[in-house]
């Protein structure tokens, strides 16, 4: 029978079949696009609930023990984990870091409710922010720990199966306030695309997301391969540039080089491919990046 949980469903399934997690934990905020994957998934294998608890609003604790208490009449054995939101970046961001950090799980996959609408609004921020390739290929679906089976399934399609449920979802305060980039994207900037290019923005948007997936695997796995010195510039210097700079990623990763944005590697990749004598180019975590006698280096910046 079609209809939107069925749609749902066959995402969730299909997700399940291709990936087999040993264990599966189901994220849950207690809004449309989780409880429908809460729901579904409670039907179709053994998993469990976690509904974390930033405590960013009055009825915060309370809004999380309504979610909880309706996975666990799902069938889900469910636990609210209550964090507290500190940090550098703003709210959304520094939510986002607490919340990951609390799901990660100890094995098996953690599947979150991210939608089609989800994956069009972080194609665009990429787009916006001058981000690269990477950022702009969105989320996968399959992204161990992490697994988002609705990536296909519009937003609207989750809300319509709750509604078959008879589930009525919470509504996130925050995702109304246009004082965060994310809520404007989602209220007047694709609303504005779909009447001006008629229709099927979120779609396309989503479509784009994978084919950049497709060709950063493709050039991924060719910086894989490589076997040259990549820190040797006359080794990496021969490569395209798109190549050396997924090199040049590789090696920063592997010296411990975290949070690594596309500016990072203009920066250290003008090292190579721009050298004018400059100097260090400082990087996340307290590291700068060198060249001398024709070879990088990365180390820590003395203090």
């Amino acid at each position: 029978m079609n209809g939107p949980l069925a749609d749902v469903r066959t995402a969730v399934k299909r997700f399940l079949r291709e990936h087999r997690p040993e264990q599966v934990t189901v994220a849950v905020s207690g809004g449309a696009d989780s409880l429908a994957l809460a729901a579904v998934t409670a039907g179709l294998t053994e998993a469990s609930a976690v509904v974390v608890d930033h405590g960013l609003q009055p009825d915060s604790a309370e809004v999380a023990e309504r979610a909880a208490r309706t996975c666990r009449d799902f069938g889900l054995p469910t636990e609210v984990r209550r964090v507290e939101v500190t940090g550098p970046g703003g709210p959304e961001a520094a939510a986002r870091r607490v919340r990951y950090a609390a799901l990660r799980p100890e094995r098996g996959l953690v599947l979150l409710g991210h939608t089609r609408d989800d994956q069009a609004e972080t194609v665009l921020l990429g787009l916006g922010r001058g981000s690269g390739p990477r950022s702009i290929a969105g989320m996968r679906a399959h992204d161990p720990p992490w697994g988002r089976p609705l990536l296909r399934i519009s937003r609207a399609t989750t809300r319509a199966a709750c509604d078959e449920l008879g589930l009525t979802p919470w509504s996130d305060p925050h995702n109304e306030d246009p004082r965060y980039t994310r809520v404007r994207l989602r209220r007047e900037v694709l609303p504005l695309l779909e009447e001006v290019l008629q229709g099927g923005v979120a779609d396309a948007l989503a479509r784009t997301a994978a084919h950049l997936r497709e060709d950063n695997d493709a050039l991924d796995e060719l910086a894989e391969a490589f076997d040259g010195d990549c820190r040797s510039v006359d080794d990496i210097g021969r490569l395209p540039t798109a190549l050396r700079r997924r090199v040049l990623r590789r090696w920063l990763l592997r010296e411990n080089v975290p949070e690594l944005s596309d500016s990072h590697l203009r920066r250290v990749d003008a090292l190579v491919s721009e050298w004018r004598g400059q100097g260090g180019v400082w990087l996340p975590g307290g590291f700068v990046a060198r060249r001398a006698h024709g070879r990088l280096q990365v180390e820590p910046v003395q203090s």
